[in-house]
């Protein structure tokens, strides 16, 4: 692997601690709409995916149509609850400042949820013109169109950067377009005993559940 020249950041689960309270939003949702998923359910099958993909999943494997105003709805029910209770990752902004190439975001989720959870957790200045959504590529993760496209923006050949992901399809996307694939852990909603399998076996390079280790591992790429 060639020495690491960017590190992209996936949001909800490496950035910030949103998935636990988004997710029982999501929950609540899909229960009102005759999808009866617990909040653990809700994760493992729809945590890392954007919303585009969740409503194909919700139609092809359990036969449940969402409204058409699921997206704008969700978000400003989710938007509600992050604003109250989302959290920084534990020693983000000391592990960014000590990396010695650049960053920049690619998040699933929408530019407003990432703006307001960035913004509510004080870490929006360390990304600032630097976030990418997968409302921009016709294909979400697992596909690897967002990391790709964020790799071309920021002038870095694929195979000089390194992806921080908390979810297999994070993973598998980063895999896929040819770049280091780092699984992170230690957000509210996974566990490094019970979670890292799971992300080894979508191709992830190395399982961490501290921030305060991502410099170290970057460096040794």
């Amino acid at each position: 692997m060639a020495d690491t020249e960017l590190v992209i950041f996936d949001c909800d689960g490496v950035l910030v601690d949103s998935e636990p309270p988004a997710n029982r939003v999501f929950a609540a949702y899909l229960n009102e709409h005759g999808l009866a998923l617990t909040v653990d359910e809700v994760m493992r099958t729809f945590v890392g995916l954007s919303l585009k993909s969740c409503v194909e999943i919700a139609l092809d494997r359990y036969g449940v149509r969402l409204p058409d105003d699921f997206i704008p709805e969700l978000r400003r029910r989710t938007e509600i609850v992050l604003a109250e209770e989302v959290q920084p990752v534990p020693h983000v902004r000391g592990a960014v400042g000590l990396l010695a190439c650049a960053t920049c975001v690619a998040s699933s989720g929408e530019f407003g949820k990432m703006r307001l959870t960035l913004g509510r957790t004080g870490l929006l200045d360390l990304f600032e013109g630097r976030l990418n959504s997968a409302t921009e590529v016709s294909r979400g993760k697992p596909a690897p169109d967002l990391f790709l496209l964020a790799a071309e923006r920021m002038g870095v050949e694929p195979a000089r950067c390194a992806v921080v992901e908390d979810s297999p399809f994070g993973i598998e996307a980063a895999r896929a377009a040819g770049m280091r694939a780092l699984g992170f852990c230690g957000g509210g909603h996974r566990d490094l005993e019970r979670d890292a399998p799971l992300l080894v076996g979508a191709g992830a390079d190395i399982v961490f559940d501290d921030m305060r280790r991502l410099p170290g591992i970057v460096s040794i790429g």
